[in-house]
């Protein structure tokens, strides 16, 4: 008699962890420690009083639902993503798929012009509406960034001659005018379920185990193969230095602090969420995490967000800050340009590691960092 092989089940785990929500109006001293230490321990963290104005953001995500309502075949007409457009279901050119649609966008007003031209009806309105939020989220990056350099310890020059009042070694990458930042549009549609029975059963999974609406009061098991809760967008870390996103009242971020753990993020539209990207792991030495995370879909809501990538011009040599190097902790990974960077990320498929590509191994192995859930 032949036994068949019991199908291997993908156990995940769903741990109960708050992000630190930083408040930027308090104290700057205190700001940039309680900046440094989330992005030591955490890799992730949400700013309030952000100073991003609340007119910029809606008229940034009413442009962004009009685009998204449109048939299909309106917004092909933005695609294909080649480097920046419309894109649906394909993520990159590895293979690799989920449950989104999306825009990808250049910080280039000139490139934001041109491109608006197949996106919108009003091409005027919402480049000016793109352009005037790229603008306000930035200067929130640059901010972040000075503030990280100084509780770190690093040098923060002053420029009254500029509009910005200060520098860093990290901001000045992206103030940088042949900065490679990219603005990306995601709008997660809701899982429409065919039957009744399918229906029932999702709505009585979702009342227990609905990981993007409420907290989960006990570690408990999870099986991300549920019909109930597929892969919008899968597994991966951020190559760039900064991500600053925002997204609506529905959730599915999740963040993984070691391997089969997954920390549901709650949205909260009040608030930017703000991660540490590849680029700023190599920089601070490892002082910081670049954590993997990834979204779900919701069964009945559809979720969007809006995600600022700050990197740094193609030119770029990218390596340790010589302040963060020591003989107890030398440097973990090669120097390397963003450029050469951008292409090993993009010649892989999105769950793979990019960083170890330029780690640097000693006989005594300095353990890679990890966030500190």
């Amino acid at each position: 008699m032949v036994v068949a092989t019991p199908t291997q089940i993908h156990i995940e785990k769903i741990r109960e962890v708050e992000l630190p929500i930083i408040d930027l109006s308090a104290e700057r001293s205190e700001v940039s420690k309680l900046i440094v230490k989330a992005c030591s321990e955490f890799g992730f963290f949400k700013v309030i009083n952000h100073g991003v104005p609340e007119d910029v953001i809606t008229r940034m995500e009413e442009e962004s639902y009009g685009f998204f309502a449109k048939p299909g075949c309106e917004k092909q007409r933005a695609g294909p993503v080649n480097p920046y457009g419309y894109g649906s279901k394909n993520i990159g050119f590895n293979g690799d798929v989920g449950e989104v649609e999306y825009l990808l966008l250049s910080t280039n007003f000139v490139s934001i012009s041109q491109r608006s031209k197949t996106i919108s009806n009003d091409p005027l309105k919402f480049s000016c509406a793109v352009g005037g939020y790229i603008e306000a989220v930035r200067d929130l990056a640059c901010e972040l960034l000075d503030l990280m350099a100084k509780g770190l310890g690093l040098w923060v020059s002053s420029d009254t001659s500029s509009s910005s009042s200060s520098s860093s070694v990290f901001s000045q990458l992206i103030r940088d005018v042949d900065n490679d930042s990219l603005l990306r549009i995601n709008h997660y549609p809701p899982l429409i379920l065919t039957n009744l029975k399918h229906t029932t059963t999702a709505t009585t999974l979702d009342k227990e185990e609905d990981t993007s609406s409420s907290p989960f009061h006990h570690p408990h098991h999870h099986d991300h193969h549920n019909n109930n809760n597929r892969i919008g967008f899968g597994e991966h870390s951020d190559p760039q230095i900064l991500t600053i996103l925002r997204s609506n009242d529905v959730g599915g971020l999740q963040i993984s602090p070691e391997n089969g753990v997954w920390v549901p993020v709650s949205p909260d539209p009040a608030t930017f969420c703000v991660n540490v990207g590849d680029v700023l792991q190599a920089m601070t030495n490892g002082r910081f995490v670049s954590v993997r995370h990834r979204v779900m879909t919701n069964p009945y809501k559809s979720r969007m967000s809006m995600a600022y990538f700050g990197a740094p011009p193609l030119h770029a040599t990218i390596a340790a800050i010589p302040e963060l190097v020591t003989q107890c902790r030398p440097s973990l990974y090669w120097p390397f340009t963003w450029s050469e960077y951008k292409k090993s990320a993009y010649s892989l498929r999105l769950g793979e590691s990019r960083l170890n590509l330029f780690r640097i191994l000693e006989d005594d192995e300095i353990a890679l960092p990890e966030a500190k859930f």
